[in-house]
């Protein structure tokens, strides 16, 4: 006979979890000590989920990040935890969040509906009512965090001393299953390929998911595709290639706009969550492929539908593309020069401000130091709510898949730092950047202390602007300015010193030449597992590339 908390940790090591984050009251915790899985604390329950969010996206769902949090009738770490189980929802990340479960009958004190919450932001939820159910409920857990379209799963436990015969039903570790597209809805989707005048590729980050991006280079060379992706699935194309048109811009919005025939992979093609709208979408034909079916005619007419796992359907074009013997001309070369040109007139807004010698920095400058100093085939890096989102996702040129992560579909603040860290416990051969400003450093400013104490090498950049300039004049039109987008600035506290006191390496930059050698000095303390922060005092410069917006592409 175990106990439940016993028979999870268990089932956890069986299922290669390696480590578990966490605030430090869930009631499983002893026995995940006990059984030698590494806690890796963090200053909050939000924290603790979005850490272990973080991982599982990063790894692309490859390894499940695992958190646990307080709840029971003293909800108050769910409570906490509730913000970062609405992110990892609405950006479908599949993390497994296990907490306290209310026990039967000790819900007369409680005004807080915990299973109707938590049931609100999971793809499953699961209440382990009975000890001897925990091996049936852990492996529904892990069968949905593996298979369909991705999302957190939770598991409540009301009682983890409850003992139970794991003999009885002995766990084996879970599987994953894919499916494959139709191949009738594969030819119909070539046919309207090859009726197009101007297709494109819109690749959303379920190609991540299914590890399928040379298999997209490959789709996307074979027909000279011009390929534009979702933020989420920033650097599943090589933005460097000839056929790439981007995230954001007027480039890639002109070819978006022009289009006649769209092949949508792994995008739920919903405007408004940091993608595009789809101009005139009714005079378009859309291709959705998708594991979801949700989202077919969810928002614009879908002309073909293949529903099934990204990399299996990605073939199944290719193949039925090589299959026709009357494939059209499409001149690469000419196809190639357009993209480029087109590029080259969008990017040429942004060469001013990465090159400028201002005081106070133009960010911009300090995001052509950071590229000019990471290396592009072994990095991350990622942004946190607001212009460093925006900012950074329309110059950054990323060459390898989850070399950036773009989120914010819940833009909770802070994100950049449990996400830098995920990326770097789970390439620790990788340069790991958080890029952030004034709202998301006060969020994360507590938890700074948890690179230090886990020896997790990152750097922190901070665009030091003196107010929530994503809420002032630019952003949002007029913006708020001048009632909620000031705070004291730069010239009243220098955050470099007192962050120094948690233990990170800091700097303060101010002169625009210094940039990259500050960088460089910080990467290279990273190599010793120490973190670093660097203030960079910047302007307030909302320069960035627009989203076509619109509900229905208006």
């Amino acid at each position: 006979m175990i106990d439940v908390a016993t028979g999870i940790a268990r089932i956890l090591k069986q299922e290669g979890i390696e480590w578990v984050s966490t605030f430090p009251v869930c009631r499983v915790n002893n026995a995940l000590g006990k059984a030698e899985i590494p806690l890796l604390m963090m200053r909050d329950d939000r924290y603790a989920v979005a850490l272990g969010d973080a991982f599982s996206r990063v790894t692309s769902g490859n390894n499940i990040g695992v958190c646990t949090v307080q709840g029971g009738v003293n909800a108050a770490g769910l409570q906490v935890a509730y913000a970062g189980l609405a992110q990892a929802y609405e950006d479908g990340s599949p993390v497994l969040c296990i907490t306290d479960g209310v026990p039967i009958g000790k819900t007369e004190n409680s005004h807080f509906d915990i299973d109707s919450s938590l049931k609100s932001v999971s793809k499953w939820y699961g209440y382990i009512d009975k000890p001897d159910r925990t091996h049936e409920f852990m492996r529904r857990a892990f069968t949905m965090l593996r298979n369909g379209p991705p999302g957190p799963v939770i598991v409540a436990v009301p009682d983890a001393n409850a003992e139970y015969d794991e003999l009885v039903d002995p766990y084996y570790p879970v599987k994953s299953w894919k499916y494959g597209p139709n191949p009738d809805d594969v030819s119909r989707a070539i046919d309207l390929l090859l009726s197009a005048t101007s297709p494109i590729l819109y690749v959303g980050e379920g190609v991540l998911y299914a590890n399928a991006t040379e298999d997209l280079r490959k789709l996307a060379e074979t027909y000279n595709l011009p390929v534009a992706t979702t933020l989420k699935a920033k650097g599943a194309f090589p933005e460097n290639h000839p056929l790439s048109i981007g995230v954001r811009g007027e480039h890639t919005a002109e070819y978006i706009t022009k289009s006649d025939v769209i092949i949508s992979i792994g995008s739920s093609l919903s405007p408004g969550r940091f993608s595009h709208a789809i101009p005139d979408a009714s005079t378009k034909k859309i291709i959705f492929c998708s594991l979801n079916e949700l989202n077919i005619n969810k928002i614009y007419p879908t002309a073909e539908a293949i529903i099934g796992d990204a990399r299996l359907t990605i073939n199944a074009l290719s193949k039925e593309l090589a299959s026709r013997s009357l494939v059209p001309n499409r001149d690469r070369g000419k196809i190639a020069d357009e993209i480029s040109e087109r590029r080259s007139a969008d990017w040429s807004k942004y060469e001013g401000a990465m090159q400028s010698t201002d005081q106070p920095i133009n960010p911009y400058r300090v995001y052509a130091g950071l590229m000019s100093v990471l290396d592009p085939e072994n990095s991350f890096i990622t942004h946190d709510s607001g212009n460093t989102r925006d900012q950074l996702s329309t110059v950054y040129e990323t060459l390898i898949p989850r070399g950036f992560l773009g989120w914010g579909n819940v833009s909770s603040l802070g994100f950049s730092l449990p996400a830098a860290m995920a990326a770097r416990i789970a390439f620790p051969g990788r340069q790991s950047v958080a890029v952030t400003g004034e709202a998301g450093l006060g969020y994360m400013l507590g938890n700074l202390e948890v690179p230090v104490r886990e020896q997790i090498g990152i750097t922190v950049v901070h665009i030091s602007n003196g107010g929530f300039s994503g809420y002032g004049p630019g952003f949002w039109g007029e913006g708020h300015d001048p009632y909620t987008h000031n705070v004291l600035g730069n010239q009243d506290v220098n955050m470099s010193k007192a962050i120094s006191q948690l233990g990170l390496y800091t700097d303060r930059v101010s002169d625009p030449d210094e940039i990259i050698p500050s960088l460089e000095k910080a990467l290279e303390i990273n190599k010793e597992g120490k973190p670093a922060y660097i203030e960079f005092i910047c302007s307030q410069y909302p320069i960035y590339g627009d989203w076509i917006t619109g509900t229905h592409g208006e």
